[in-house]
């Protein structure tokens, strides 16, 4: 069977990684996860106190930039490794969180991230989420996804997903800390979230977990059959 790219798009909180990951594991393909790329970049830096106002500091950090994805063992779960350690749990706090966003709009960081995703995904056959990847990672994807829902939502959402980890953090806080991402998201310079001509839209305020990946599997077997006609 012929294989496609699958780019999908949207806001935080849509549940956009843990539904690649299952149209990944559905089709057989490769599931990229372009946010810990950024937040495995954001906690490098915070690590090592880089000031990200300064273009040269940031590109001589980047240099020393290595983002590679493993399978756990045990889960055969995808893990994000930074350097070859194994930050998987680290990148997902309120920490890193709270700069994600402003890290992630800095065209140095993009430009090496960008590169690095294109690569991956020569060979079709992968899925891959983020806010950017159908208008600027892969434009020409065969299937390209925007996924949204309503805020308080997202923030739920967000917050159980917290919980599971073993973080306690106010909805009120989460609620805050979305909608400021939203916004930056939206408005930064360097490719801003926006849904691209040809993405479908999938609401999923009110869509189970299993029916909003049902749904993008379905839409990936009609291009695959019409690829192939």
């Amino acid at each position: 069977m012929q294989k496609i790219v699958i780019a999908i798009d949207g806001y935080s909180g849509c549940g956009k990684s843990s539904t690649a990951k299952s149209v990944a594991k559905q089709l057989g393909y490769t599931y990229i996860d372009s946010g810990a790329m950024y937040r495995a970049a954001t906690l490098y830096f915070l690590n090592n106190n880089v000031d990200i106002s300064s273009p040269q500091q940031v590109r001589n950090y980047l240099d020393s930039l290595d983002i590679t994805f493993r399978p756990n063992p045990e889960s055969k779960d995808q893990e994000t490794y930074l350097n070859g350690v194994n930050v998987e749990q680290e990148i997902r706090t309120m920490k890193v969180s709270d700069y994600v966003s402003e890290v992630s709009k800095l065209k140095e960081v993009r430009n090496e991230l960008v590169s690095q995703q294109q690569k991956m995904g020569r060979e079709k056959g992968v899925v891959m989420d983020g806010r950017d990847i159908g208008t600027v990672v892969f434009p020409e994807a065969e299937l390209k996804v925007f996924m949204t829902a309503d805020l308080n939502i997202r923030a739920v959402r967000r917050q159980k997903e917290l919980q599971e980890k073993g973080s306690k953090i106010a909805l009120e806080k989460i609620i805050q800390n979305l909608s400021e991402r939203d916004k930056i998201d939206s408005g930064r310079k360097e490719s801003p979230l926006i849904k691209a001509n040809d993405a479908v839209e999938v609401d999923t305020s009110h869509l189970q977990f299993e029916e909003q990946v049902n749904l993008i599997v379905e839409l990936a077997y009609k291009k695959i059959a019409v690829n192939q006609d």
